[in-house]
């Protein structure tokens, strides 16, 4: 068959099959088109899911009659100044939207100039341009959507599923633009200048206020800066529905955010649970690329390894954060009375010479249950009195399994083995792995491109305390691996081989060394059902309040809730 130039329509079809795949991508493009115009306040109209109608109105600079003209050709744009598609500080830039929405639809334009005498209408059927009355800003009507490809039109889904498509983009561009008002029919509003915390929670919802923890942070040496919002860990989701992330303005749907996220709550929440985010990256427009797919929301970083670990030590960092900073470590004077669990597994090593009490601890010969208790007549001194700490002065125990306490803000539960299990693992965390070189290296056979993909982790493999290398085209050679390591080597590294494939990175085997270590701390912990005394009880306070992530346990379960005051009034109506 010969080779074919098509016709313009059928290319602006096609394009728009790239561009336009459903309502919610006319509303995205139009809408960035009015925020690139300068707009503070759009308003979206939406009949039938978006078949019937899209209207988006703004108040933006508007266009002149040649500019007009010039909207609906393919790859006209007035973004591209310098024609450096690495410098790129607009929404749209790619000068397909307005040409491709308009071969699948009945689409006009009002638009109005400060330059001009009067407004302009353009009906895109047939490029007609006329005099209108329009006297702000612009407005852009789709109408009929896909009646001209009406294969397409038979692939949408409700109008109730396509609403919410909708409703979930102007979600996304209320976020990354706070200062900017949007309404959705009439119903969804987002006031312009706007609070970030108050456009969160009207955006994700009120179960939201007072669970977020505030992020900002920069990095000098590559002008990279990180802020916003996410959530404590024992508020999540079922899906990833809650997750804003932008990059230089840009809603995005990257993977290496998607992944740096999941890895810096790695040890406070469940696999299969997803934290809330409103998370703003901002670096050089000339160490990304936008210009990676149609729709936009993909982006490619010049150094995405730095991109990730910038923003997991950032993130792991502000759920890091303790209690009370201030603690003085000696506020208990009995130290050890709470005395943690032995272990003679050798995965990670430990300090036997020094002074902390979990080193001496640790090796001990007698294990938790085995040790003897302080009496219940031990005096425990406070350089301040326990009732102005963050989790206050213990008042006894519910049930062997809750410690009760009250602090200046109202009433205190703690979960005990929660609260010991996060106590545990930290000190466990923050040993270094011991490692075991072997005599014979260990071979597991994948395939050429597996092998490949494995060794461009090989750097952060070796964190792990695993040393790797290839072996022939087809196989790896372990030559060291974390003591008393067994596993199937041959899954894991098809497991590490396919997350590298998805992510350009794999935090599998740090996960593998998480879990061991949960599982670890999990089981010689204090359990539910342990009898403790008052001093044991205080110790046990005092040290969750200097641990790291002590507000839950590694599974994200919470490790203590306080109700004030004020909620106990309430529920006694004695307000």
């Amino acid at each position: 068959m010969a080779i074919r130039v098509l016709p313009d329509f059928l290319i602006n079809q096609i394009a728009a099959g790239e561009v336009v795949e459903r309502p919610a991508s006319v509303v995205k493009e139009l809408v960035e088109n009015a925020l690139d115009a300068g707009a503070d306040q759009i308003i979206i109209d939406v009949v039938d899911g978006g078949r019937t109608l899209i209207s988006v109105i703004d108040n933006g600079r508007g266009m002149s009659r040649d500019d007009l003209a010039n909207a609906i050709l393919r790859h006209a744009t007035s973004k591209l100044p310098d024609d450096d598609l690495l410098n790129i500080n607009f929404m749209g830039f790619r000068g397909e939207a307005l040409p491709s929405i308009a071969s699948v639809s009945d689409m006009t334009i009002d638009t109005w100039h400060v330059d001009e005498p009067n407004g302009w209408q353009l009906n895109a059927n047939n490029n007609e341009i006329k005099p209108s009355d329009w006297e702000s800003g612009t407005r852009i009507r789709v109408a009929n959507l896909f009646a001209k490809t009406p294969a397409r039109l038979k692939f949408l889904n409700s109008d109730k599923s396509e609403m919410l498509a909708i409703l979930d983009v102007v979600k996304r561009l209320a976020m990354s633009r706070v200062d900017v008002g949007f309404i959705l029919n009439d119903k969804w509003r987002f006031p312009k200048n706007q609070d970030l915390m108050e456009r969160i929670i009207s955006v994700m919802g009120e179960d939201v206020r007072g669970q977020m923890l505030s992020v900002d942070a920069s990095s000098s040496s590559s002008q990279m800066r990180i802020h916003g919002f996410i959530s404590n860990p024992t508020l999540r989701r079922a899906s990833s529905v809650d997750q804003y992330l932008f990059v230089n303005g840009r809603s995005v749907k990257d993977k290496v955010l998607v992944a740096a996220l999941r890895a810096a709550y790695m040890d406070v929440m469940h696999a299969r649970e997803f934290p809330l985010c409103a998370l703003y990256l901002e670096l050089p427009s000339r160490d990304v690329d936008v210009n990676v797919s149609p729709s936009k929301t993909e982006v490619h970083f010049l150094e995405p390894t730095h991109v990730r670990s910038f923003i997991i030590k950032t993130l792991r960092d502000t759920l890091s954060k303790t209690l009370n900073e201030n603690v003085v470590e000696n506020n208990v004077s009995s130290n050890d009375a709470f005395q943690l669990p032995s272990t003679r597994q050798t995965f990670f090593s430990v300090n036997t010479s020094s002074n902390n009490s979990f080193a001496r601890s640790f090796v001990a010969d007698k294990t938790f249950n085995e040790t003897h208790h302080a009496p219940d007549n031990v005096e425990t001194v406070f350089e301040s009195d326990p009732f102005d700490l963050p989790l206050g002065r213990v008042i006894g125990q519910l049930n062997n399994k809750y410690i009760l306490a009250e602090n200046k803000d109202g009433f205190v539960i703690i979960d005990q083995h929660a609260a010991h299990e996060r106590i545990t693992y930290e000190k466990l965390r923050k040993h270094e792995i011991k490692t075991q070189p072997l005599l014979t290296p260990i071979v597991v056979k994948l395939k050429s491109e597996d092998v490949e993909s494995v060794l461009t982790v090989s750097d952060e493999l070796k964190q792990s305390g695993l040393q790797i290398d290839a072996f022939g085209d087809g196989a790896i050679a372990i030559f060291e691996k974390p003591a008393d390591w067994d596993l199937d080597w041959e899954k894991c590294f098809q497991e590490i081989a396919d997350e590298v494939r998805a992510y350009g990175h794999s935090s599998r085997l740090q996960e593998k060394l998480h879990l061991k270590l949960a599982n670890y701390a999990c089981h010689h912990s204090v359990r539910a059902g342990r009898k403790l005394n008052m001093a044991e009880m205080d110790a046990l306070l005092r040290d969750i309040e200097r641990t790291e992530r002590g507000s839950e346990c590694n599974h994200g379960r919470p490790v203590y809730k306080i109700i004030s005051i004020s909620e106990l009034d309430e529920m006694f109506e004695r307000i």
